[in-house]
């Protein structure tokens, strides 16, 4: 693997981000008018169905005479009409929501991008070892493996967790053995 491919996966990566974070300062300095909106949830009336209204206007303003247009019901029945709707103010923040969700997209694509590297590293790291073998279910199975030497084995990060694995794969296969032999007890 050639130190220019990561280099462009590097600076490709450092783009995005840039261009992410332009976007994220071009629309702070922009009012969203959706952040803000009255919403009058309208039952039906008489012979009008239900209808739910959407506007942009002041807190308050909000109440069915302002939002409600056209008013499906003549003048006379406007105040009956209005009585029954139920008009909510909502405000959020577009922005919060935007960062929040430019943060998670960094975070599942950086870990995306780890994934990739180990896929594609780890087995050029990882050296053919004569010690480790598959776990098999016949007690004779660790009679088979050569006792292994930790002075012989280095201390790089890789090295440890791989010796930390195998200490693991070990106590299954005594957990397993065990098990096996009680249920051979009880039977």
């Amino acid at each position: 693997m050639s130190s220019g491919r990561g280099g462009s996966w590097t600076f490709a990566g450092a783009a995005v981000v840039a261009l992410l974070l332009l976007d994220v300062v071009d629309f702070a300095q922009t009012k969203n008018f959706e952040d803000v909106r009255c919403k009058c949830i309208c039952p039906p009336y008489r012979n009008i169905s239900g209808h739910i209204y959407n506007r942009n206007v002041s807190q308050k303003d909000c109440n069915c005479l302002h939002v409600v247009e056209p008013m499906p019901v003549p003048g006379h029945d406007v105040e009956a009409y209005c009585l029954l709707c139920e008009c909510k103010y909502e405000e959020r923040s577009s922005n919060t929501i935007k960062v929040t969700i430019i943060i998670y997209l960094s975070v599942v694509g950086a870990l995306l991008l780890y994934m990739l590297f180990l896929l594609l590293v780890d087995p050029l790291i990882r050296k053919h070892d004569p010690y480790t073998q598959p776990l098999h279910n016949e007690e004779d199975s660790e009679e088979m493996r050569p006792p292994v030497d930790p002075q012989a084995r280095g201390n790089t990060v890789l090295e440890r967790v791989e010796g930390a694995q195998q200490r693991w794969k070990k106590q299954v296969q005594e957990q397993r053995k065990t098990v096996f032999d009680r249920h051979k007890m009880l039977s």
